[in-house]
């Protein structure tokens, strides 16, 4: 019998005393050199850095850092509490976190499948780098197949009459730990009040047919145009309505030999991969966003 060894990533060694720096400030001179010599002095090595300036003359200077140091849990606190003092001195907008610990998803869902079931895939296979803490649904069509992967799922319907009690009840169940809200095919719109709870921290997906055909059966619209490239958006929620910072997007070209159910399978096929790919970003520390847009590293 032929034994395969459990292939090693090289940054799994380090899991542990790996963190991760997103930085956001008015561009200026020094700022690399400030924050490189910052970690350098409190005996970080940082293995990689990313950064964009969108106009090195009055513009805004964007920065993410992963770097090691030895017994990082018990030194990460000093570190957040010294570097205040860099990130004041250059008005900076910042977040410093430890890569082993992983954030923690809500996923929204109404009857759609699709997107929840690429997550969950890319979850079980070790492919997406996050804790599903709990599904949340409007229908119960999901319930058993989440719950096989032993993940609690709450049904709570939502009416235009009971639609404020429904939010108040998901905050309820999301609690205090969920780093971040996916609504993955999730026909309801979300309340200013409950974007206000997780500003930046909701992702949403939807065909990239907006604006042009709105409203109802937006597959049909186009097939009846006969568009010739169909997609998909992932962005942050905010106030107005499918218009929040993209975080991702992706088409695919059709011909008139596509009908409507094939257009909508392809549009599911590109919804799923785009919805993933934003998220594994998000978790990962890689999005920045700036005013209506995003910095993706």
């Amino acid at each position: 019998m032929e034994i395969h060894a459990k292939q090693t990533r090289p940054d799994d060694q380090n899991r542990a005393n790996r963190a991760r720096m997103l930085i956001s400030c008015p561009d200026g001179p020094g700022i690399v050199a400030a924050v490189s010599h910052f970690l350098h002095q409190h005996g970080a090595n940082i293995v990689q850095s990313d950064q964009y300036t969108m106009d090195p003359a009055g513009g805004m200077f964007f920065m993410r850092i992963e770097f090691d140091l030895p017994q990082l849990g018990s030194n990460l606190a000093k570190l957040e509490a010294d570097f205040a003092e860099v990130a004041a001195r250059f008005k900076m907008e910042w977040s410093l976190s430890a890569v082993s610990r992983k954030k923690r998803l809500a996923i929204f869902v109404s009857k759609e499948d699709h997107c929840l079931v690429e997550l969950l895939w890319q979850w079980q296979a070790g492919d997406l780098d996050a804790d599903i803490a709990l599904v949340v649904s409007n229908h119960l069509d999901m319930k058993d197949y989440v719950e096989s992967f032993g993940i609690p799922y709450h049904h709570i319907p939502v009416t235009a009459d009971t639609k404020k009690e429904a939010e108040q009840r998901q905050l309820e169940v999301i609690g205090d730990d969920v780093d971040v809200i996916i609504l993955a095919r999730y026909m309801q719109i979300i309340s200013p009040m409950f974007i206000e709870h997780y500003r930046n921290r909701i992702i949403n997906i939807h065909h990239s047919f907006l604006p042009a055909f709105v409203g109802g059966k937006p597959y049909a619209q186009a097939y009846n145009r006969g568009v010739k490239i169909i997609g998909a958006t992932a962005h942050y929620v905010t106030e107005e309505l499918d218009g929040g910072p993209i975080i991702e997007q992706d088409v695919q070209r059709v011909s008139h030999g596509d009908n409507v159910p094939e257009l909508k399978r392809i549009g599911r096929t590109i919804e799923r991969v785009v919805l993933a790919r934003a998220v594994k970003w998000h978790v990962e520390d890689r999005v920045l966003v700036h005013e209506n847009k995003t910095v993706v590293f």
